[in-house]
């Protein structure tokens, strides 16, 4: 047995008041006979011992009572025989997450799991406490029937969720609830991406609903990007897809202003039995300014994942302005680039070694001759760019690129550099190294480059990455002021981009932003950037390429992925329901407790009432016969 609150057991020491009266009551004095008294002396020793029991009833009667009412308010539970349990926590962690709307034989997985946490929640008593948890960290609390509710209007999410954190939060509301018992019910398709590592949980009970259920083939669209971010005018829409045969149809599409138009089909090819399948559409559209775009493949038993988005800046060709101190190869590169119509002479882009540099935006050559580096600093310094020029650095390095590894095994190489020091305050992104120093930089209407671009000083002018790399800078900083392009989870939370006051929807509403973070919309799409009237960038919300893959993990598995006092998981509904509140065949003693009680206080007063009536037989009976004994 235990009690929910104990402190009210304090109130068993009322129980010395009945005792106390009745030790009170006995009669103590010096013992004086008179003559005529000696007949009630006789009637009284006749009837004291049957009195004696009667006063101890009385007393043990009352004690009773006294202790059946402290115990019942101290809400006792014990495991007893019959139905019913005691008040229980409920917490049920139902994973909605992107995988389970995921079709098999003809119906959601989300379906079934929410038919059994409907089963689950129906046999809460009103005395339980119950919760939904979703993978999203949503909960609702209340009775059973809000609780309901909240499952029958449940959706599946656009993306993974966090079902480890939601059984964790699980496991806290049940730590919190106050009452004894507790369940952290878990409903879960079993994917596998979803339980990545086991979850502590410590001293609670998990009951765990994973419906034995193959998975469908899926085929999906796990990576789409334009290759650059700005195309002036063309580029490659590149995308990876997971297929389950050796081939399927894809096709590309791009949005503007609302009409949306095929810009590709095509076929992509996988390994024999399925894999991964990579495919890259080389494009130079009629649209100018941002553009939405994705990649597609045919519906299947999985729907959020067939389509994967992407946006890109169109705009012409760049112009560039290459300056004597940039070298032969820049300038021979540059005249390729306006021959095949990538680029265009003009002032946009200044090309040219770093003492050179006047204005911004520029492509910068660190400069062929150490004794330059002291007026390359103060060009720098007065063009606003937050690096200057370390010490020279001799000796072949390899130089490796920023999440390109396929520019690494170009085998790209720096014999000769200076060390890239950064200012106070300084914002970029790193684009290559040589070792752990940086090589190239990139930042607002700039790239810096540790090197002259001379074959003397790094193989980087004479290899086949060259030219694209040229282009993508070159593109990247005649369209600097037209934004940037983030990738984002559906519901996750991001800095707000300075100077970015609204969200433009897909379907071209505007949505305005306060404060300093936005919150990511639980919808996959392009939302453009905006500032005043203007485009500025664009939000592509995508959900995670793990909840393509749907394997899931074996009974054994998923129980070893939860660390608790006791772990549990079934495949079937009826067995899983059945656990729920095993633990709570204990039931409350309350109202026993009170119905004692009251049967105690109803004996107490049938046996007061019983004596007073034989002492007032007594005494009428007694008095005459004392009077006659007298004369």
């Amino acid at each position: 047995m235990s009690f929910l609150a104990p402190l009210w057991l304090a109130l068993a020491g009322a129980a010395a008041v009945p005792l106390l009266i009745h030790l009170l009551r006995r009669r103590i004095g010096a013992r004086v006979e008179f003559p005529a008294a000696r007949y009630l002396a006789r009637a009284e020793q006749e009837h004291s011992r049957k009195l004696r029991l009667r006063n101890l009833l009385v007393m043990f009667l009352r004690v009773l009572a006294v202790l059946c009412l402290a115990a019942a308010a101290a809400r006792p539970v014990g495991r007893v025989a019959g139905v019913g349990h005691a008040p229980t926590a409920l917490a049920v962690v139902l994973d909605n997450s992107l995988s389970s709307s995921a079709v098999v034989d003809g119906r959601a997985v989300l379906d079934r799991l929410k038919r059994a946490a409907r089963a689950a929640i129906a046999q809460a008593a009103p005395t339980d406490r119950v919760w939904l948890v979703t993978a999203d960290g949503r909960v609702t609390g209340g009775g059973a029937a809000s609780v309901t509710r909240a499952v029958d209007v449940l959706r599946p999410l656009a993306g993974r969720g966090d079902v480890a954190d939601a059984v964790r939060r699980g496991a806290a509301l049940v730590r919190s609830s106050g009452l004894p018992d507790g369940t952290v019910a878990v409903l879960t398709d079993g994917q596998a991406t979803s339980w990545p590592e086991p979850i502590s949980l410590d001293a609670a009970r998990v009951v765990i609903y994973a419906p034995a259920l193959r998975p469908p083939l899926n085929a999906a669209v796990v990576a789409a990007a334009a290759a650059p971010t700005r195309w002036t005018p063309g580029g490659a829409v590149e995308a990876r897809m997971l297929l389950p045969s050796d081939s399927a149809p894809y096709r590309v599409t791009l949005s503007a202003r609302g009409t949306q138009r095929t810009l590709a089909r095509g076929t992509a090819e996988a390994p024999r039995g399925g894999g991964e399948a990579t495919v890259a559409v080389r494009a130079a559209p009629p649209e100018r300014g941002w553009v939405a775009g994705s990649v597609e493949v045919e519906p299947d038993e999985l729907r959020g994942d067939d389509a994967r988005h992407f946006a890109v800046w169109v705009g012409p060709a760049p112009r560039a302005l290459v300056d004597a101190s940039a070298g032969p190869f820049v300038r021979s590169a540059i005249e390729a680039l306006v021959q095949g119509g990538r680029a265009q002479p003009g002032p946009d882009v200044r090309v040219a070694a770093a003492d050179a540099v006047t204005v911004l935006p520029a492509l910068i050559l660190a400069p062929d001759d150490p004794v330059r580096v002291g007026a390359a600093n103060r060009a720098l310094e007065r063009a606003g760019v937050p690096w200057r020029f370390g010490p020279p650095r001799r000796g072949d390095v390899q130089v490796r690129f920023a999440g390109q590894p396929t520019r690494g095994a170009d085998d790209v190489s720096a014999a000769f550099r200076y060390a890239l020091v950064a200012r106070a305050g300084a914002m970029a992104d790193t684009v290559a190294r040589v070792g752990s120093e940086p090589w190239i930089v990139s930042g607002p209407n700039y790239v810096l480059v540790a090197s002259p671009i001379e074959p003397q000083a790094t193989s980087f002018p004479v290899r086949a990455t060259f030219l694209p790399w040229l282009v993508e800078a070159v593109s990247g900083l005649a369209a600097a002021g037209a934004g940037q392009v983030i990738d984002a989870a559906p519901g996750s939370q991001l800095l707000r981009p300075t100077g970015i006051d609204a969200l433009e929807e897909p379907g071209g509403a505007r949505v305005p932003l306060a404060g300093d973070s936005v919150a990511v919309p639980d919808r996959p799409g392009v939302y453009f950037l905006v500032r005043g009237a203007e485009r500025r960038g664009a939000l592509v919300v995508n959900v995670g390429p793990e909840e393509s893959v749907l394997a899931r993990l074996t009974d054994g598995q998923l129980r070893a992925r939860v660390e608790a006092r006791e772990v549990e998981v079934r495949g079937g509904e009826e067995q899983w329901a059945s656990l729920l509140f095993a633990s709570s065949a204990r039931r409350s003693l309350v109202a026993p407790l009170l119905v004692a009680a009251l049967l105690a206080l109803a004996a107490e007063a049938v046996a007061a009432r019983g004596g007073r009536r034989a002492a007032g037989r007594r005494a009428a009976g007694v008095a005459p016969a004392a009077e006659r004994a007298v004369g």
